[in-house]
């Protein structure tokens, strides 16, 4: 006999869903402008991000839901990066710890809330160009580790109980005196959580592409101004073998600023908000900062 749930149920878990792939450190791997900037042999970054988001919107195969949800989410991340050789080519092992909190009110408000520690996330860029090139290119694999606070009984969950893998290319280049672009594309994809949801289903994930395109007017050696530009598809669900038919495509947009306020000390900082969404939660806001330092 087939299960029944009522339609607040069945919102619920639709959220639940939705919160859980849109949320977060876990939407894409997105990059800051001058991320694939290779510097030398030695080198070291300490980096240190704050994300703030809210969505207000609710959206199935393209069409806003009749619901008034509203979805934060607070994260932080600290991240490590290191610059070496590997032969010819130089790399930067990195880790990036993100933590944070998630909240819900409105019409989903029985989703409630949660805070913790999110999934431990290593990457390594490899580099086919050189520092001091005037152009960038790099290949980048990540991995996330499933170690992040993850509760099945809970709607909201900082880690996955998941493993995912990304592949991401990045090219920075001049466009002549003053204007840089930078440009990545990669694509995610995802292990099971054979513990999804209250009944402990297997959540399984098709692959998910990410495009990114940013541009940068230097107003000075030291400060830009930078406009970014994103889209993503993909990440159909299977919920213990039936499709979901969740497939996502979204596209955002971001204005901001770089500012080198000592040599070696950097703080960025950008606002933006998605243009479209086909499935899940739409932000109608964003503030992203980051302070970085040079060792």
């Amino acid at each position: 006999m087939p299960i029944r749930t009522s339609p607040g149920q069945a919102l619920a878990a639709a959220c639940a869903l939705c919160a859980t792939l849109l949320c977060g450190p876990a939407r894409a791997v997105d990059i800051d402008a001058g991320d694939y900037t290779a510097l030398p042999a030695g080198t070291t970054l300490g980096m240190v991000y704050y994300q703030h988001a809210t969505r207000d919107k609710l959206y199935a195969d393209g069409e806003k839901v009749a619901v008034r949800p509203r979805l934060s989410s607070d994260i932080g991340i600290v991240r490590g990066v290191h610059f070496m050789r590997l032969g010819d080519y130089v790399i930067d092992p990195q880790f990036l710890l993100p933590f944070g909190r998630l909240s819900a009110s409105r019409d989903i408000a029985a989703l409630g809330s949660n805070s913790g520690v999110g999934d431990l996330t290593l990457a390594a860029t490899l580099w086919l160009t050189e520092p001091g090139d005037k152009e960038h290119l790099g290949i980048t694999p990540f991995i996330w580790l499933p170690t992040g606070q993850y509760e099945r009984s809970n709607s909201l969950n900082l880690g996955e109980n998941r493993w995912k893998a990304a592949l991401q290319v990045g090219w920075i280049k001049p466009l002549g005196s003053r204007l840089t672009m930078d440009l990545a594309a990669d694509v995610t994809v995802f292990g099971k959580n054979d513990d999804f949801g209250p009944g402990g289903a297997t959540l399984k994930q098709k692959p998910q592409f990410q495009f990114q395109g940013l541009w940068r007017y230097h107003l000075s050696d030291a400060s830009d101004l930078r406009l970014g530009l994103s889209y993503l598809n993909g990440g159909e669900t299977r919920v213990n073998g039936q499709d979901q038919s969740d497939r996502q495509a979204a596209t955002k947009i971001s204005l901001g600023t770089g500012v080198f306020v000592t040599p070696k000390t950097q703080l960025v900082a950008t606002v933006g908000r998605d243009l479209h969404v086909r499935q899940g939660f739409k932000e109608n806001a964003r503030i992203n900062l980051r302070l970085l330092q040079v060792f």
